[in-house]
């Protein structure tokens, strides 16, 4: 066996770091699901004790000369990728104080605690100040991460999200995408069948939650590592080992929570699926924002929302809420109400033809206000302006416009553009999944997901993050991210 004392030092490192992380998750699944309003403070210090205490050990001043020699032992492939991973994660850690990392976590639990009762007030001025106070130390954080990594500033904290990603790069990408939806978006809507109405609630919330437990079963979800919860905003949090999962329920539309818990369902699944053997290592994580979208994507809107998997879904649906036998029940009716095209103001609502339009948006702002081009008293304004501009609709308040997202109150910034990276990676990895196994449709008709999960677990999940986004991909589909594999399940799905 080679010897390599510099890097068996760091494993140790960054065990204890990923230990921490791990303790953060769960603080962070708490705040949103369980803590009373006034443990806010509390936890606020709680968490920014916990970050400082991380950022001191990645920037002990041994770190760089373990790194350094480390380069000359004699690692395997996986070895290898860690030793990079780690590199990044200290290179980005390095650069800033402690004291401006903790000021930095203050600032965006002040931001988040006043965005959660700003928003549903429909009031910007509340969060202003503490958003105002939150942009000046992101710009700080941007400026200094950009100089260390030689890259501009708003690249730097893309870098954050999407390891190796570049604005120059989104924007082509994003560019393409805006040409192709608006001429897409009236071909759809102009010859989309006439509305079709879902089945009418009340859907009372404990069968809600029964169905949702039921299609997790289904998809693979091991209730032995994880739980489901409700929050306001759906989102998936946890460790690898204990992934938590939430949703919001709607009395008067099951869909709409039931596709939630498949979404983020994705999402655990990558999480419980990455190498155990590199727990707790930098290799060992999920490869980047989009790459985690891709994974929520694939099963919600490729999977889930295919006619096959609808129409198996559609008897289990009646059954769990006593309603087997009545009209509207059917596959066809259920698929045609979900897969309505039509514009809308709320990004978590959107359907799958004007949700990039919305992450567009999001990614236009936020570039302008890390850049200085823009500031939190104009948000607002520019919000409504793009709305009117992309969609055609005018939000009515802030409650339906910059407040509806909590990314930015939490310090969220460069997080957006990996929802839409997410949903055409998910078409990419569907399409080479389909052609490798000209069965998985079908199998996913009659509500098996286990080779999609299989073939996921090969080709994405077990690779942690051995190798960056674009080589996952390649080795995946056999090419780069691609804009025309998004757009052509577009047409397939919508104009055939």
């Amino acid at each position: 066996m080679p010897s390599h004392p510099a890097y068996d030092d760091l494993y140790g490192r960054f065990a204890r770091l990923a230990h921490l992380g791990d303790a953060l998750a769960i603080l962070d699944w708490d705040t949103q699901t369980m803590m009373p309003e006034g443990g806010a403070a509390a936890r606020a210090a709680q968490v920014a004790t916990l970050r400082a205490m991380a950022h001191e050990l990645l920037t002990d001043r041994a770190i760089k000369g373990l790194l350094d020699t480390a380069e000359n032992e004699t690692l395997d492939d996986w070895q290898r990728a860690n030793l990079r991973e780690m590199r990044r994660d200290w290179v980005h850690a390095a650069s800033l104080s402690s004291r401006l990392v903790e000021a930095h976590s203050r600032a965006c639990s002040a931001a988040e605690q006043v965005w959660r009762t700003a928003r549903p007030a429909a009031d910007f001025a509340a969060v202003s100040g503490p958003l105002d106070e939150l942009l000046r130390l992101t710009r700080e954080i941007a400026a200094i991460k950009g100089q260390a990594l030689g890259v501009a500033p708003y690249d730097a904290l893309l870098d954050q999200y999407e390891p190796g990603a570049r604005a120059a790069d989104i924007d082509a990408l994003f560019a393409d995408l805006a040409g192709f939806l608006p001429g897409f978006l009236a071909e759809v809507t102009a010859r989309q069948p006439a509305p079709v109405a879902p089945p009418a609630g009340p859907f009372p919330i404990e069968r809600q939650r029964a169905l949702g437990l039921k299609m997790m079963e289904a998809m693979g979800f091991d209730f032995h590592c994880g739980r489901l919860d409700t929050s306001r905003h759906p989102f998936s949090s946890g460790t690898p080992d204990d992934a938590r999962i939430t949703t919001r329920y709607d009395e008067a539309d099951f869909m709409r929570s039931l596709m939630g818990v498949l979404h983020e369902t994705g999402h655990a699944l990558y999480e419980l699926g990455l190498p155990k053997k590199w727990r707790g290592q930098p290799a060992g994580r999920a490869r980047s924002t989009g790459m985690h979208e891709s994974q929520s994507l694939i099963m919600e809107m490729q999977a889930c929302r295919s006619r096959g998997f609808v129409a198996h879904l559609a008897p289990i649906a009646a059954a769990a809420f006593g309603r087997a036998g009545e009209s509207g029940w059917d596959g066809e009716t259920l698929w045609n109400a979900m897969m309505r095209v039509r514009p809308s103001l709320i990004r978590v609502d959107a359907d799958e033809v004007t949700y990039p339009v919305h992450v567009i948006l999001r990614y236009r702002i936020e570039k302008a206000l890390v850049n200085g081009e823009m500031e939190v008293a104009d948000l607002p304004r520019a919000w409504n302006a793009g709305m009117v501009e992309l969609l055609g609709l005018a939000p009515p308040d802030d409650r339906q416009g910059c407040l509806q997202d909590i990314h930015w109150y939490g310090g969220g910034f460069g997080y957006f553009p990996g929802y839409t990276l997410g949903a055409m990676t998910a078409a990419q990895l569907f399409d080479a999944a389909r052609r490798a196994d000209p069965g998985l449709e079908t199998a996913i008709a009659r509500g098996d997901f286990a080779p999609l999960r299989n073939w996921l677990r090969i080709h994405v999940h077990g690779l942690g993050s051995r190798y960056s986004f674009d080589e996952i991909l390649r080795r995946a589909t056999g090419r780069s991210l691609d804009a025309a594999v998004f757009k052509g399940h577009l047409r397939r799905r919508y104009l055939s």
